[in-house]
């Protein structure tokens, strides 16, 4: 089967299927398990091939700056799962958020963004873009008004990670992309926390979605990478031409890596998810936390919007003790299983505490604003017995009190 109509039956699979087949490109050995590329370069067969190549003119690769045989599989078995017309994968989650951005922005342009996200990227927004004359707003990203409010002449562009880190707020995908869809603005979603299997941003609107594949797509706490997906046009025209200039491609091997995780992610994921939500429910139930934050719950603050937009609640998990900081710091220095990273969407479960390490750079009003409290603890649950997990958090819970 050619290429071509692989990829057209692979918009009909089912998400197991797409995941294990899709993009598949064999070599004249036809070997089973996908073929890694380890190489710089590529050879032409005739100075005209090499001039049609930098034309693209012709279907091959270049340089694997550019492109490779590896990448392109993890590419095109993401974009058929996800339902987008293109992918690029990028060395990094932060790669990916940059490229979608400023390969699109210019001086003199505005940004609308949702202001609960990862900490990084609001460096990107408010600090970077402003050094190269691009303006932002930072918006309830809750409130769709908000979002209409903080559109100018000159917005080109709306960002938004949903549910966001780490508070797992909800934004309304559908609502905001269309009012961006009316002004001609351009929307970009990160969905690293929901996965492509929980939450389709492209199929509620969205023109592009970014993922840091390093997260939940490997899933094993290996190696970096990213995605960005969306209609060929802007993939092509903005984003391919910022990845070739600037260099944040990929490395064959870690897309190597990366495709053979996406076979197993519909296994992973739902395992974690089914976990999560008994160690929510477990978690609201203990003496001395005082909040849970889990889209699964019905005391989510969205449950109707986290119904309408995931099937399911998701890996995550945030919930706050008593005692502040130092509650904080004694439930997580109690624990015995559950490991303290700074990382998420491993088969290990992880532990960070948001206000000392991933949003520590923002200020005590700004971290107050976002609900992101001193006693607030992120949870990324991952392959262990539920039973454990129960048992190593009831008893650091336990040591909160003091």
């Amino acid at each position: 089967m050619a290429k071509e109509e692989e990829q057209s039956a692979g918009r009909n699979w089912r998400p197991e299927t797409a995941l294990v087949h899709g993009g598949i490109t064999r070599s004249q050995w036809n070997e089973t398990a996908e073929a890694l590329y380890l190489t710089q370069g590529f050879v032409y067969n005739s100075a005209e091939q090499a001039e049609a190549r930098f034309k693209q003119e012709d279907p091959g690769f270049q340089y694997t700056r550019f492109g490779n045989p590896t990448t392109a599989m993890f590419e095109d078995r993401l974009k058929i799962f996800e339902g987008a017309e293109e992918c690029l994968a990028t060395a990094t989650g932060m790669a990916a958020v940059t490229a979608s951005i400023l390969s699109y922005v210019r001086s003199g342009d505005h940004i609308v963004a949702a202001r609960a996200m990862f900490g990084s990227c609001r460096n990107v927004i408010e600090t970077i873009c402003a050094r190269l004359g691009v303006s932002s707003t930072l918006v309830d990203g809750k409130d769709l008004n908000a979002w209409r409010e903080a559109i100018r002449p000159n917005t080109k562009l709306f960002f938004f990670e949903t549910p966001s880190n780490p508070n797992l707020e909800l934004v309304d995908i559908e609502g905001v992309c269309k009012i961006a869809r009316e002004k001609g603005i351009i929307s970009v979603v990160d969905n690293v926390f929901a996965t492509p299997l929980l939450q389709r941003p492209l199929a509620l609107g969205a023109d592009v979605v970014v993922y840091s594949a390093t997260k939940h797509i490997d899933g094993q706490g290996r190696c970096l990478g990213g995605a960005v997906l969306g209609k060929t046009e802007f993939i092509t025209k903005y984003v391919q031409e910022w990845l070739r200039q600037t260099g944040p491609s990929i490395a064959p091997f870690n897309a190597w890596v990366l495709l053979k995780s996406l076979e197993t992610m519909p296994v992973r994921i739902r395992a974690a998810c089914a976990t999560a939500a008994k160690l929510a429910d477990l978690l609201a139930g203990l003496d001395g936390v005082t909040n849970v934050i889990y889209p699964g719950r019905a005391d989510h603050p969205q449950a109707e919007l986290a119904a309408r937009q995931m099937p399911g609640g998701g890996q995550m998990i945030a919930f706050e003790v008593a005692g502040g900081k130092s509650g904080a710091f004694r439930c997580l220095n109690a624990l015995r299983l559950i490991i303290l990273s700074n990382n998420l969407g491993d088969t290990k479960s992880i532990v960070t505490h948001p206000a000392t390490t991933t949003h520590f750079k923002l200020t005590p009003a700004q971290r107050d604003e976002l609900g992101i409290s001193d006693g607030m603890i992120r949870l990324s649950v991952g392959l262990e017995a539920a039973e454990d997990l129960a048992d190593d958090l009831t008893n650091a819970v336990k040591a909160a009190k003091g």
